[in-house]
């Protein structure tokens, strides 16, 4: 289904340029009030709730949507800056029509971005965005209601504390992480405050960086899409080990006591094994992306259990979970959903649970999150000229199978338009390095050669 606004991580762009402009806001709200609200016989309001990061363009954006969801009738609930998966607790657990989580993830501050959760808390499916998306262009103003029912706002000064208090409930109650000495990277993001505060709360020693935003500053340098300072930090301190959330800390990178960086696919493997062990694994395997490792799927096999791929994105992480009946996925980028505690990709729960296996087994980080030995893989990005599509000339298809052939059995090639970004990902994997280098070499020379517009 191809939209004309929403990406695959909802509506993305450079703040204040078109789409993410206060007007775009204003009638992105509108619609989705339009799109979300309920008839329930004036019992009790329409809501919304709004949480954000730490990015400057998050005032303006919260605000504008604020006034469009008012606008239609609906109260508003401002959390302010909270993780994505704590806006999405709070839509299911304050009974909210729609959830609004203003961030741009892992981009840089001038980025940003909306994402939208229904009363579930999960993300909204392709049919209701493409809903929304007919109502942004039609006359919202023929659906002003009368000036008695316009919404009013509020905030929710303990949101923050929720959702601490929701982080430690998936927590073994038997446990502490006393003894565990855990440096903490929140990429002067939504978790900025939350995710050391609950840390400590279950009795860790805590060392935390990332954790003073000023608006210009989320993941610069900081977090999980650059985890250097995290392992020097894991090193100078002796740590047990290091957690590096995203902007929106809604992923999570882990660094070992040894300084090693942990993806997201070593966090699947030692969660499904452990899973497996206590009997609360469902669906036979996991779910994880096209993105994931061959080791990982091998590791898995060996375990007797499957691993389903899904479409680069939690959210299709999240549906083939539903369908399938399964009860963990995630990517290699560190986004992991465990659906027996929330609906969406959790950085900090994930890295409670990690936590937990730790500290139940005794073994060090290095050693409980090194499953199985990932093949050589490598990712290259190429950057697009706006409109240009290289992806549908056919030399590119005939070079996209030629890598293939060169691959054969011992490795796969993937090549995706990005979701959020103008760009072409480009992953090679295979058992042999030099090949893998080779092919992911003269396939993005191809790819290059069709990114820019004929001058």
């Amino acid at each position: 289904m191809t939209r004309k606004y929403f990406g695959t991580d909802g509506i993305r762009g450079r703040a204040n340029s078109f789409p993410m402009t206060a007007d775009m806001a204003l009638k992105v709200a509108m619609a989705t009030a339009l799109a979300l609200k309920r008839d329930n016989g004036g019992l009790h309001p329409n809501r919304a709730v709004i949480g954000k990061d730490t990015r400057l363009s998050g005032y303006m954006l919260e605000q504008a949507m604020a006034a469009g969801f008012e606008a239609m009738g609906m109260d508003v609930i401002f959390l302010g800056p909270l993780p994505t998966p704590a806006v999405a607790a709070l839509t299911r657990s304050m009974r909210a029509d729609v959830g609004v989580m203003i961030s741009a993830s892992h981009n840089p501050y001038e980025d940003n971005g909306i994402k939208l959760f229904g009363p579930d808390g999960y993300k909204l499916p392709d049919s209701l965005e493409a809903e929304i998306e007919k109502r942004i262009d039609s006359d919202l103003h023929k659906s002003l209601p009368p000036p008695d029912d316009l919404g009013k706002a509020s905030r929710l000064d303990d949101a923050a504390g929720r959702y601490v208090e929701y982080l430690k409930g998936s927590f073994p109650r038997r446990q502490s992480l006393e003894g565990l000495k855990i440096v903490i990277d929140c990429a002067h993001g939504a978790g900025y405050k939350v995710g050391p505060q609950a840390l400590w709360e279950l009795e860790a020693e805590v060392i935390s960086i990332g954790v003073s935003p000023d608006g210009r500053n989320i993941n610069d340098g900081y977090g999980a899409t650059s985890p250097d300072k995290l392992r020097r930090m894991v090193a100078d301190h002796g740590a047990h080990a290091g957690l590096a959330l995203d902007g929106d800390a809604d992923r999570l990178i882990m660094v070992d006591e040894k300084g090693q960086v942990v993806n997201g696919d070593q966090i699947l493997a030692l969660l499904a094994k452990n899973m497996k062990d206590r009997g609360v694994l469902r669906g036979g395997g996991i779910v994880a992306t096209v993105m994931s490792n061959l080791g990982l799927e091998r590791y898995l096999k060996g375990l007797g259990l499957s691993l389903d791929r899904a479409a680069v994105g939690d959210r299709y992480v999240i549906e083939r979970m539903q369908s399938g009946g399964f009860n963990l996925g995630g990517e290699q980028s560190g986004h992991v959903v465990m659906s027996d505690y929330g609906t969406t990709g959790d950085g900090l729960l994930t890295a409670l649970q990690v936590l937990s296996v730790m500290k139940e087994n005794g073994r060090p980080a290095s050693e409980i999150l090194r499953s199985f030995a990932p093949l050589p893989q490598v990712l290259q990005n190429v950057r697009l000229e706006n409109g240009v599509k290289p992806l549908d000339r056919q030399e590119v298809k005939d070079a996209i199978s030629h890598a293939e052939k060169k691959l054969a059995n011992d490795g796969r090639v993937l090549v995706r338009a990005s979701g959020t970004e103008p760009l072409i990902r480009v992953m090679v994997e295979g058992d042999n390095a030099d090949i893998v280098k080779s092919v992911i070499s003269d396939l993005c020379a191809i790819i290059e050669k069709f990114s820019r517009k004929a001058s």
